[in-house]
């Protein structure tokens, strides 16, 4: 192992920065669908020993001297993200003839920029740094704010956080109900990160006895947390009713298309209950499902009051569309629809957290100008975002609280829902990236919001995954990827909440610091 170790410190030119994408690259298979948790442990101490020989030249200026344990992490962070998100790219080719060239820009662009975040977070580890185990605290600490700062700079984009990682099955979700995510991302690159001491022996004892008292404390409160009394079933039960209905996503942009969409969705809708079970009281329909505007099209809201019976309520997403005042284009958003059994809208949310190329243009009046447009909005200048998050209230009183989309992948989205919310609502079409991982991180993400909130979550997909969870993590039952169909599943019980998030967020910041000064301490004595 210090064999190795030496090498790995020794490494330079391309070989070092071949090695630290090779590395980031890895970790990434700890993630959906994969969950090979030990690459990690492979990767961050591979990472640890590039940056022990991460030292400028004698003499250098201050840029320079830092430049090289700037680069590690780069190099590092654009292997993972370019493992991570590669899939993107089959988003740009459902229209291919408009969008097939930008594809380099988001799966060779988006990467590289999301690898400046492990960059500088390598960069102040290296500052704290030190020969025993007082660099895996840095590094730990280091990657924990940086994660977090990955959350909401330029709008965020927390995609694939390190701490998910280490939460695959609910057994190992339930630390996030407590400590938060980025405390666990914090606590995992500690733990990922120990076996680096075995390389060069320093610290090898606290280190490891602190990765396993870790460890330990994870599976235990998991085990603790699944082992507690389930709370009391709803009464009366909720049934509910998930349409995955598969379309193709091109076929979802064909204008000709769009009656033959509608009805299959009703079809779906409309089918017997299985096994016995009561039929639906409330229908979920995924993102953007309803392929009219409904204001223009009344004939749609008749067509969906023909399939509801009575006492049946339909939530699907549809497109918005809002007089924007005299001389004005309209304003387009991205909602969700509650239409009970007479063809009513009785409620709406519109998204608030836009995909940025996706859903609008940043620069908008500049990039239009080059002949860029938002790639998943079809109509003219892309949507609007809503002011804030608009719980759903059902007829009957029930409170749903809509994140559509990749808003369910940002834990800050969720700390606005009211103490009245019965359920988190996400609703999302996947169809964009066909049958890569992209669907099942998507997944896994919105999973743990559920254990976050102590809420149980609805998640219906076009092409999957759709399932509904338990507020500890648990899959109650749902569809796969490309299966379509319906399901049809109780609304389970919420719980207690766990500990709210400004609490969670502060024990971090502590966290953090304190990490640092025990790397600052420990640089010290061995100066």
């Amino acid at each position: 192992m210090e064999r190795l170790a030496s090498r790995v410190i020794l490494s330079s030119g391309i070989a070092r920065a071949f090695l630290a994408m090779l590395a980031g690259a890895l970790a990434v298979l700890a993630q959906a669908p994969f969950f090979i948790i030990v690459t990690p442990f492979i990767s961050f101490t591979l990472l640890v020993w590039l940056i022990d020989g991460a030292t400028g030249k004698a003499g250098a200026g201050m840029v320079r001297r830092r430049l090289p344990a700037f680069l590690v992490g780069w190099w590092f962070g654009f292997g993972y993200f370019l493992a991570g998100l590669w899939w993107l790219g089959a988003a740009f080719l459902v229209e291919a003839e408009d969008f097939a060239w930008a594809m380099p820009l988001a799966i060779i662009g988006l990467p590289a920029f999301l690898a400046f975040y492990f960059g500088f977070a390598t960069l102040l580890a290296r500052l704290f740094w030190s020969e025993g185990a007082g660099r895996i605290c840095a590094l730990a600490a280091a990657f924990g704010l940086f994660e977090w700062l990955r959350a909401f700079l330029f709008t965020g984009f927390p995609w694939n956080a390190i701490g998910y990682a280490a939460m695959p099955v609910p057994l190992l979700m339930q630390s996030d109900g407590a400590i938060g995510l980025w405390a666990v991302t914090t606590l995992a690159v500690f733990v990922f990160a120990t076996p680096a001491l075995f390389g060069t022996r320093r610290g090898l004892v606290p280190g490891l006895a602190v990765a396993v008292l870790l460890v330990a404390a994870h599976v235990g409160y998991g085990a603790f947390a699944l082992g507690r009394p389930a709370p009391a079933a709803l009464e009366p039960v909720l049934p509910i009713r998930l349409v995955q209905p598969v379309i193709d996503q091109a076929k979802k942009l064909d204008d000709a298309e769009r009656g033959q969409i509608f009805e299959e969705h009703l079809a779906l809708s409309a089918a017997a209950p299985a096994d016995g079970r009561p039929k639906p009281k409330v229908i979920v329909w995924p993102e953007t499902s309803i392929p009219f505007i409904l204001t223009l099209n009344p004939d749609a809201l008749v067509r969906i009051a023909d399939v509801l019976e009575e006492g049946q309520v339909l939530i699907a997403g549809a497109v918005r569309s809002e007089d924007a005042g005299p001389g004005l284009p309209p304003r387009y958003y991205n909602s969700v629809y509650v239409i009970d059994d007479r063809g009513q809208i009785v409620a709406a949310a519109d998204k608030v957290h836009l995909v940025p190329f996706g859903e609008y243009l940043p620069f908008e009046n500049l990039l239009k100008e080059a002949g860029l447009q938002a790639l998943a909005a079809s109509m003219p200048g892309g949507y609007s975002a809503a002011a804030a998050h608009q719980p759903l209230t059902l007829p009957g009183g029930k409170v749903f609280y809509p994140l559509v989309c990749y808003e369910a992948i940002f834990p800050d989205e969720i700390d606005a829902a009211p103490l009245t919310t019965d359920a988190l609502l996400n609703v999302t079409n996947d169809g964009w990236f066909g049958n890569t991982p992209g669907p099942f991180q998507h997944f896994h993400q919105a999973q743990l919001r559920a254990v976050e909130t102590g809420l149980p979550l609805i998640r219906v997909a076009n092409t999957g995954v759709s399932a509904v969870i338990t507020p500890r993590g648990v899959v109650v039952d749902g569809l796969q990827l490309n299966a379509k169909g319906f399901v049809d599943v109780d609304l389970p019980a919420k719980e207690a909440r766990p500990v709210p998030r400004p609490w969670q967020t502060r024990g971090f910041l502590i966290g953090c610091a304190l990490l640092l000064t025990v790397a600052l301490i420990s640089r010290k004595s061995y100066a």
